[in-house]
């Protein structure tokens, strides 16, 4: 099969259907996290990155999305360790579980 792409597998999530009107917010939130990253990558704001990675850890398992969660800690671990590479590579693992979420409310 050269020349076709392969396509990425999507991420499954059961969400709770209370929480269908927050949804699209908080995935806009962190959206919006990546781009505050980044730029506070720039200023070495290891202390911005940290806080933010505590909050994706504390939030993402109770909308119903692990992987977020879990890429929260290592982005805060990053953060204490002043890592901006092991940053960026949270970024990017954040970004494509963005991107590839389907969502499913039951």
């Amino acid at each position: 099969m050269s020349g076709m792409k392969k396509l990425k597998e999507k991420f499954i999530a059961h969400v709770d259907p209370d929480l269908r009107d927050l949804i699209p917010g908080y995935l806009q939130n962190r959206q919006d996290d990546i781009k505050t990253i980044n730029d506070a990558l720039k200023v070495s704001d290891f202390d911005k990155i940290r806080t933010l990675g505590h909050s994706m850890r504390g939030s993402g398992g109770g909308y119903g999305f692990m992987p977020v969660s879990i890429i929260g800690e290592a982005i805060e671990k990053a953060a204490k360790e002043k890592n901006p590479d092991e940053v960026k590579n949270c970024l990017t693992e954040l970004s494509d579980f963005l991107e590839r979420v389907t969502l499913v409310y039951d």
